[in-house]
């Protein structure tokens, strides 16, 4: 089986990517869908996953003087 396989495990060292970062936010987004129970509609649990995977910037912006 290593030996079928290897091609396609030496191919991660010259491409290092993974899907670490895609299982992350899919964990992310099925604990807020099973904190919440339920959305009224799908684009409130759209709005919640923007905002807890969108690492969006809520802080007010001050005018420059």
């Amino acid at each position: 089986m290593r030996k079928r396989h290897l091609p396609n495990l030496l191919t991660y060292f010259l491409y290092p990517i993974t899907n670490a970062t895609t299982e992350g936010y899919n964990s992310v987004i099925q604990a807020l869908k099973d904190a919440a129970r339920g959305f009224r509609s799908f684009a409130n649990y759209r709005t919640r996953i923007l905002f807890f995977c969108g690492k969006l910037d809520l802080r007010p912006r001050l005018p420059c003087r």
